[in-house]
């Protein structure tokens, strides 16, 4: 996955803070790992237009994990519930300005 931001310090800085493992970090690109092994690069551009980001992200403990985000100062909106597809979300802006979702999760115990 691919994002623009036009203030790489600290976006990387975010990526760190919501969990993201950082693998390089540049000044014109850096590469963090989510869990399962899905890559997020950040690439930097002279201008970015805030807005909502290209993915979003699911959590294991939405709750858990809105009240860490809050502890350290990242500001998520309070929690809603979205009946029609089962979930809770919350949503988090990174320094750029893209509007991260953040999803409670639908992974059960099944095989797949």
């Amino acid at each position: 996955m691919y994002l623009d931001t036009d203030r790489m310090a600290a976006s990387a800085g975010f990526m760190r803070a919501i969990g993201m493992r950082p693998v390089f970090e540049g000044p014109e690109v850096s590469i963090f790992e989510l869990r399962g092994g899905t890559h997020l690069v950040l690439m930097r551009k002279d201008t970015v237009a805030p807005g909502p980001a290209p993915f979003d992200l699911m959590v294991d403990d939405l709750h858990a994990t809105h009240r860490a985000f809050a502890a350290q100062g990242l500001a998520p909106t309070a929690i809603e519930a979205r009946p029609a597809i089962d979930h809770e979300v919350f949503e988090l802006r990174e320094p750029a300005g893209h509007l991260f979702t953040v999803f409670s999760t639908h992974v059960s115990d099944k095989p797949v």
